[in-house]
């Protein structure tokens, strides 16, 4: 290869386009910052730190990363914008020197029934095109081993309108790989009838027992009463046989009551409709108990949950299938892959071994591609939507990684930091916001917001190196180098809860005797069968425990709210609120819930009004009727301790503890709440605050409170320490050892060292994970762990306690 020879002198003058080397952000005051002005090195690896709510994702993602993405979209044209998602100018006055911003975050994948790892990351599609080209029998194209494609035939007269207009008769065929029966899902629904109407009843008599199936509704139980096909007044146990077929399983139907032209559909596929369609973890509660009371999911019988057709299973490359391919293990996979020696398919085999590389690189390769994306978690998600990163030659663009060691082992996060640095090292720059000291200890340029959350932060209480912080004064500086002692006496168990012969997922037949009135904590590498063990194995049913007292599962799925949702209607703390209201004032409660009666009629009840302005971001200004406050005047002038609702929406979560405790508005009930959410450190929060603007640690410890009102002998925590700062996490361990004090029992799925050395008890899993893992490789105190330093766990804990 020739390369060309320099011959012109290196001139000592630098270039103007060498000046441009610092991302300035001056005067940003989205959510709670205050005028932050800093200067970002580029191509360096800086980290954000903070209290959670102290204004690091405002800043980091609220602020640079979006205003790259918006700078990003003005360069296509109008008519592309209008398809695209518009995106306001964050608050800010000045935003110098921004490169393209890539967004590794940790939002949960989609839900959706069919979509799976290999989906969200082109492997599968990588894996049908080499099926196509070398599986035997040969079926089809690519799409004849997609389980996301059905199988098409038609035939009929189309009329080709070129020239002389002339009817052509035409077939068309595309071969698809999904299941028929399933449709692709891999389960199969059966609906208990007896949950959804009572047979000895008739239809006038209220035989309906679905929730919000009210008599007078048109859409429901009038459109079956009055719809000429059933008799309303026979008990349904005495339909003909005719009758019941029309009842259950009718095609949608023109029916009209009452002059009112309306649909009539059998009652199965209504419910599949209306209830089945839909994300089971974003129904209300009430209907969520309902669908797990009246629907079971089995496994597909015909595809055994394969969820591919009977030809795309059994087309084979040695002897293997599509379905069994995606089924194994992925560190497997890319060794099978490896195998292959097919010279007409060998870019495709680059490219598929690279993919299933990266899942091994990052710590993923315990995972299979047939595993539901709905049922990954946020740290396993983010990590996921890194992997088409790692491969790219791109250079000089921003990364931007929200908290990327949520969920791993001290063992893991090691490798983490190694990919952080490489694409640091390739010329990028990586922003990430962090509370792990081993990730903060590895930054180039730390920036440290706070001093406190909420509206006690947002500001830049240091900037420089890990050295001036473990200096500077702050709370990230000084409880930098906190490291909890190993217990020196641990609880005594009060009994135990058995697991016999748990197989879930990766589990090998493990036994295990959980202890009850202690704390505690199943430890393990990602992906050692932690969540298989404590989800899948412990009876989650209230009254099912061993104590009869029910377990309280607070898991990591995510708190769904629109702006419209607050902390006070979260946690059902505006309910008796609202009661003290009406009752003060001789009014309805409805009167004081902006999403109802005494909702502001210009905004409706949202305190700002938005102008959509098509392709260009919407406006949003404050409403001039209510000035932002939501609610009707009149409703303004009823007071409650000499305050209006608005103005208790407004309180801190300390104040309004403070005036719901004692005086004229004492009310027990909000006392209560109030005193879970201050428990769970959230004083600082207004009740008022929407939901969309919380922190994720914000939100797991608003979670955390609400479930703590439940009752339950089990408290079965998994992760609680994702999203809190080094300070946070000594409040969280006071919390638990109270729950544990007043009589509980707390089992804590955890990776932080410091939940361990505070455990009474510890079940480690390992000694891998994936098939590499699924056993119990160690049962017993901190201090005997840390002794023994049998396992990953045991070495990095004794590290942690410097022993």
């Amino acid at each position: 290869m020739s390369k060309a020879t320099r011959t012109d002198p290196q001139s000592p003058a630098p270039h103007a386009a060498d000046s441009h080397d610092l991302i300035r952000v001056h005067g940003a005051r989205e959510n709670n910052l205050k005028d932050v002005s800093i200067e970002i090195p580029k191509r360096r690896l800086t980290v954000f730190t903070g209290v959670s709510g102290s204004g690091k994702s405002s800043l980091v993602f609220h602020t640079i990363a979006a205003e790259s993405q918006r700078l990003i979209n003005e360069t296509y044209s109008a008519f592309v914008q209008g398809f695209m998602p518009t995106l306001a100018r964050p608050e800010v006055d000045v935003l110098e020197g921004l490169t393209t911003a890539i967004i590794v975050d940790q939002q949960r994948m989609g839900a959706d029934a069919r979509s799976t790892v290999g989906t969200v990351t082109d492997a599968n599609a990588m894996l049908r095109i080499l099926f196509s080209r070398l599986g035997k029998p040969h079926i089809g194209p690519p799409g004849a081993y997609a389980f996301n494609v059905p199988s098409v035939r038609a035939s009929g007269a189309i009329t080709v309108e070129r020239g002389a207009r002339k009817a052509v008769k035409a077939t068309f065929t595309r071969t698809g790989g999904m299941c028929t029966r399933c449709e692709g899902r891999g389960t199969v629904s059966d609906i208990d009838l007896t949950q959804l109407y009572d047979d000895s009843k008739s239809i006038a008599e209220g035989a309906f027992t679905i929730p919000g199936w009210k008599s007078d509704s048109f859409w429901t139980v009038r459109v079956y009463a009055e719809s000429g096909l059933l008799d309303p007044d026979k008990p349904i146990r005495k339909f003909t046989k005719k009758e019941m077929h029309d009842f259950l399983h009718r095609e949608p139907t023109k029916v009209k009551v009452e002059g009112v032209n309306l649909t009539y559909e059998g009652l199965i596929p209504k419910i599949q409709k209306s209830f089945l369609s839909k994300d089971k973890e974003a129904l209300q509660p009430h209907i969520r108990a309902f669908v797990e009371r009246a629907v079971t999911f089995t496994t597909c019988p015909e595809c055994d949950g394969t969820r591919l057709s009977e030809g795309a299973r059994s087309s084979r490359i040695g002897e293997l299938s599509i379905a069994d391919a995606c089924a194994l293990q992925i560190s497997d996979l890319a060794a099978w892959v490896s195998g292959l020696d097919e010279p007409s398919v060998a870019p495709l085999l680059t490219a598929l071994q690279q993919t299933l590389d990266s899942f091994t690189e990052i710590g993923l390769g315990y995972l299979s591609l047939d595993r539901a994306s709905g049922t990954l978690s946020g740290g396993e998600a983010q990590r996921v939507k890194m992997i088409r990163h790692l491969g790219s030659s791109l250079t000089d663009t921003t990364y931007v990684f929200d908290e990327p060691t949520t969920g791993l082992h001290p063992h893991d996060i090691q490798r983490m930091n190694n990919l952080l640095l490489r694409l640091r090292d390739k010329g990028n720059t990586v922003l990430v916001v962090e509370h792990k000291p081993e990730t903060i200890a590895i930054a180039d340029h730390v920036v440290d917001l706070g001093p406190g959350a909420g509206a006690a932060g947002g500001t830049v209480c240091f900037e420089g190196t890990v050295e001036g912080l473990r200096a500077g004064g702050t709370v990230t500086g000084r409880h930098f180098d906190d490291r909890a002692a190993v217990k020196e006496t641990v609880r005594t168990p009060t009994g135990r809860l058995e697991i016999r012969g748990a197989t879930t997922h990766n589990l090998r037949g493990v036994d295990v005797d959980i202890p009850l009135g202690v704390l505690a904590v199943v430890t393990g590498v990602a992906g050692s069968g932690k969540s298989s063990l404590v989800h899948g194995s412990l009876p989650g049913r209230p009254g099912a425990a061993g104590d009869g007292d029910g377990v309280v599962s607070v898991d990591q799925t995510a708190i769904r709210g629109s702006r419209r949702s607050n902390p006070a209607t979260y946690t059902g703390l505006l309910d008796p609120i609202r009661k003290a209201f009406a009752k003060a004032n001789g009014v309805k409660p409805g009167l004081f819930s902006s999403n109802s009666e005494g909702a502001c009629p210009t905004c409706n009840g949202a305190g700002v009004v938005f102008t959509d302005l098509a392709m260009m971001a919407g406006v949003a200004s404050t409403c001039e009727e209510c000035e932002g406050k939501r609610f009707q005047a009149s409703v303004l002038d009823h007071h409650f301790g000499g305050r209006d609702i608005s103005e208790v929406l407004a309180m801190s979560v300390t104040e309004a503890e403070e005036f719901f405790g004692d005086g004229a508005a004492r009310t027990p009930a909000a006392h209560r709440i109030l005193g879970r959410l201050a428990d769970v450190g959230l004083g600082y929060l207004s009740l008022g605050q929407p939901l969309t603007t919380l922190s994720g640690g914000e939100r797991q410890r608003l979670k955390l409170a609400t479930h703590m009102a439940e009752k339950g002998g089990v408290y079965l925590l998994d992760e609680p320490t994702a999203g809190l700062h080094l300070a946070d996490v000594e409040q969280l361990l006071g919390l638990l050892d109270r729950l544990v004090d007043s009589g509980k029992s707390v089992i804590v799925i955890e990776h932080h060292q410091a939940v361990m050395a505070h455990a009474d008890w510890i079940i480690d899993l390992g000694p891998g994970a994936g098939h590499d893992g699924g056993r119990i490789v160690f049962e017993g105190t901190p201090a005997d762990l840390v002794a023994a330093r049998s396992t990953l766990t045991g070495e990095h804990l004794a590290a942690y306690v410097g022993t």
